[in-house]
C-alpha cells in the first residue's frame, strides 16, 4: 500500500526539499491551506485534505483535520484485525507520516501590542491533535515536529525503507515535549490575563540554551535553559562578545551581579564571587565606580565576575585588564575597550540591554521533589517606611551611604551585614548562622576603614550585641528593618554610642 504523509506547517523552513524527497520515495502527500499552496507552487504532487475527509474546511480554517478519515488513519493499530476491518469498512486509508508544526503562539504574544483575541486565534487545535495521535501510535506512524529532523527521516527511508522504531519513539517524545511546552505557554498567558498569581497547578516551560561542560562541580552534569519569553534585562539574553562558553557557576554569578548592579541608576560597578558581592562602588564615572569596587576587596575580586551599568571605556578597560576576571558584563564596550580586553583569551565579555523594561517575575527555587515559588524581591529604599529611632539623625553623607548599603545588603546571602563608606562597600559578612557573626566578618574585612562607616543589616537585631561590635569598630550609622521584641535594647545601645539608627520596616532575607 502506498504510504501517506500529512504536511501542515507554519514554519516552512526546509519543507519544500523534504516534501519533494518524500514524493520521490513514493509517499503520497496530503496538505492544507498555505502549506498546500507552497508545495503545489514548487511542482510537488499534493492532495487536499478535503479530498481525504470528503468535507470542506470550515469556520475560517478552524476545522479541517478533525475528522475520522484523518484520525482513524493515524490511530489504527496496523496488526490488529479488528482495526483493519474497521478501516476497510469505513474506507479509511492509514497515514504513515505527520509533519506538523504549530501556529506561532509564542511569536504572537511576544508582540507588545497583541490583543487577547489575536493571541487566542493562534491557539492551534488540529495540529497538536494530529501530532499527539501520531506520537501515541509511533509504533506505526512517524511524527515530525522539528525541521531539524527532516534529514534523519529521509536518510533512514533511503537506507532501510522505513524510519526505525527507535527513531520514531525519539520523535514521539519530542512531539510530546513540544505540545506540552506549547500548552504551558498558553496556560501561562491566560493565567496572567486573568490575574491568577498562584494557580492550583504550576505549568512552566523552558527552552534549552546550551549544554554546559559540567555543573556546580566537575562531577555534576548540567544544561542552561531559558524562558521562551525571557526578559531582555537578564543573563539569558546577554550577548557574548568574547571568550569561551559560560559555565554553570559563571551563569549563577553573572545573574547575581546583574541583579545587584540593576539597583543603581548612577554609575555603578559590582564584583561578585559565589553569588555574593565582594565589592560594590558608585562614582561620577564608571572608571571611578569600578576602582571603588576593586578597592573594596582586592583579594576576593580575583577570578570574579564584574557588572557595570555604563559603557566600558578605555580607562575602565585598562583597570579591568590588570585583574584576572572570569566575566565582565556591561551595556556596551567601546572599540578601544574591546581591543584591550580581548587580549585576554579566557575573559568573557557580555552585553545586556540595561534600557529594557524590568518586569517583575516569580522567583522559583527547586527543592528535592518540588519547587518554591515566591514574588520577586523588588522592594527598594523608596518603598520603605523610614524611621529614625535614635536621638541622633544621620548626616547627609551618612544618609547617602546608608541608602547605598541598603541596596547592596538585599543581595547578600543571609544573615547579611554590609559596611559602606564613600559610596563603596568596605566589608561584607554573608551567610552566617548568627547576625553578630556576620557583623564581625564585615568589620574584620573593613579594618580601620570601619571608623566613620555605616552598617546595613538584612534583618532585625535580636539583641544589642551587633550594635556593640559596630560601635567598638567606629561605625556611626546603622540601617535595619527593626521589628524585634528587643528593639529598645539596640536603640538604647546606639544612643549610648551616639550612633544614628534607621528602621525601614522590611527585611531582605536571601537564602
Amino acid at each position: 500500500m502506498k504510504r501517506r504523509a500529512i504536511i501542515s506547517v507554519s514554519n516552512k523552513k526546509g519543507i519544500v526539499t523534504f516534501a519533494k524527497q518524500l514524493a520521490e520515495l513514493g509517499v503520497e502527500i496530503i496538505s492544507t491551506g498555505g502549506t498546500k499552496r507552497v508545495l503545489a507552487e514548487h511542482g510537488i504532487p499534493v492532495t487536499s485534505i478535503s479530498d481525504v475527509t470528503n468535507f470542506p474546511e470550515i469556520l475560517d480554517g478552524r476545522v479541517k483535520t478533525l475528522h475520522p478519515n484523518i484520525h482513524g488513519g493515524l490511530l489504527a493499530v496496523r496488526d490488529d484485525e479488528t482495526h483493519k476491518q474497521q478501516l476497510q469498512e469505513h474506507g479509511i486509508t492509514p497515514i504513515d507520516f505527520v509533519v506538523v508544526n504549530l501556529y506561532p503562539f509564542q511569536e504572537t504574544i511576544a508582540k507588545p501590542s497583541v490583543t487577547l483575541m489575536e493571541a487566542i486565534e493562534q491557539i492551534d487545535i488540529g495540529g497538536p491533535t494530529m501530532l499527539r495521535a501520531a506520537a501515541k501510535n509511533h509504533a506505526y506512524v512517524t511524527a515530525v515536529v522539528d525541521p531539524a529532523d527532516y534529514d534523519v527521516v529521509i536518510e533512514q527511508l533511503k537506507q532501510y525503507g522505513e524510519v526505525l522504531l527507535e527513531t520514531r519513539r525519539a520523535l514521539a517524545a519530542k512531539v510530546f515535549r513540544h505540545t506540552a511546552a506549547y500548552d504551558a505557554m498558553i496556560a501561562q498567558y491566560l493565567t496572567n490575563v486573568v490575574g491568577e498569581t498562584y494557580p492550583e497547578t504550576m505549568t512552566m516551560t523552558f527552552v534549552k540554551k546550551q549544554s554546559l561542560r559540567y555543573g556546580e562541580n566537575p562531577h555534576q552534569t548540567a544544561a542552561f535553559y531559558e524562558k521562551p519569553l525571557s526578559l531582555p534585562f537578564s543573563i539569558t539574553k546577554a550577548k557574548q562578545l568574547h571568550g569561551k562558553e559560560l559555565s554553570y557557576n559563571n551563569i549563577n554569578d553573572a545573574n547575581a551581579a546583574l541583579q545587584i548592579v540593576g539597583e543603581f541608576t548612577e554609575p555603578a560597578a559590582v564584583a561578585v564571587k559565589h553569588m555574593n558581592p565582594c565589592g560594590v562602588g558608585v562614582g561620577k564615572t564608571i572608571a571611578e565606580a569600578f576602582q571603588k569596587a576593586y578597592e573594596a576587596d582586592p583579594t576576593s575580586i580575583f577570578g570574579g565576575i564584574v557588572a557595570l551599568n555604563r559603557e566600558v571605556d578605555e580607562q575602565t578597560a585598562a583597570k579591568l585588564h590588570d585583574i584576572f576576571l572570569e566575566i565582565v558584563i556591561a551595556p556596551s564596550f567601546t572599540e578601544q575597550a574591546l581591543e584591550i580586553l580581548k587580549r585576554k583569551k579566557s575573559i568573557r565579555l557580555l552585553t545586556v540591554d540595561f534600557e529594557a523594561e524590568r518586569k517583575k517575575e516569580p522567583f522559583v527555587v527547586s527543592v528535592r521533589g518540588g519547587l518554591l515559588v515566591q514574588d520577586e524581591d523588588t522592594y527598594t529604599i523608596d518603598d520603605a517606611n523610614i524611621q529614625v529611632v535614635t536621638e541622633r539623625q544621620p548626616t547627609e553623607e551618612e544618609w547617602s551611604n546608608l541608602t547605598f548599603a541598603w541596596r547592596v545588603v538585599k543581595h547578600v546571602k543571609s544573615n547579611a551585614i554590609v559596611l559602606a563608606k564613600n559610596g563603596m562597600t568596605i566589608g561584607v559578612g554573608a551567610g552566617q548562622m548568627n547576625r553578630v557573626g556576620a557583623a564581625r566578618i564585615a568589620i574584620e574585612q573593613a579594618g580601620e576603614k570601619a571608623k566613620g562607616a555605616v552598617l546595613a543589616s538584612d534583618a532585625f537585631f535580636p539583641m544589642s550585641d551587633t550594635v556593640e561590635v559596630a560601635a567598638q569598630a567606629g561605625v556611626t550609622a546603622i540601617i535595619q528593618p527593626g521589628g524585634s521584641i528587643r528593639d529598645e535594647d539596640s536603640i538604647q545601645k546606639a544612643n549610648e554610642y551616639g550612633i544614628a539608627m534607621v528602621f525601614t520596616g522590611v527585611r531582605h532575607f536571601k537564602h
